[in-house]
């Protein structure tokens, strides 16, 4: 083995990633707020009919991890609009049917 490929292989990290974690977290919103070492962003459900989102995640980073995520989004962004189009970008607030999420049941 060259020297190459043994600093690659140094270099390596060995990620895991439970069935929990890999089925994810639904969250339509994100809500961002920083300190001088580092930056808070949680990740939140809004539900149609609700009157409280719940945060469904809290992820503490540094800030140059923050600026990483940020590079790495824009990258992941113009990757995805070269393959489906242009995402659209809209000021108003998200829209439900107003059945989202089942029947509305009376008591």
């Amino acid at each position: 083995m060259d020297a190459e490929n043994k600093d690659s292989k140094k270099n390596q990290i060995n990620i895991e990633l439970s069935e929990e974690i890999a089925e994810g977290v639904y969250a339509n919103l994100a809500m961002i707020a920083h300190s001088n070492s580092e930056f808070v962003i949680d990740f939140i459900r809004l539900m149609p009919g609700v009157p409280k989102a719940k945060v469904k995640s809290r992820i503490v980073v540094t800030p140059e991890h923050a600026k990483r995520l940020l590079y790495a989004l824009k990258d992941n962004i113009e990757k995805y609009e070269e393959t489906f189009g242009a995402i659209k970008k809209t000021d108003e607030a998200p829209k439900f049917p107003i059945n989202f999420g089942g029947t509305v049941g009376e008591a």
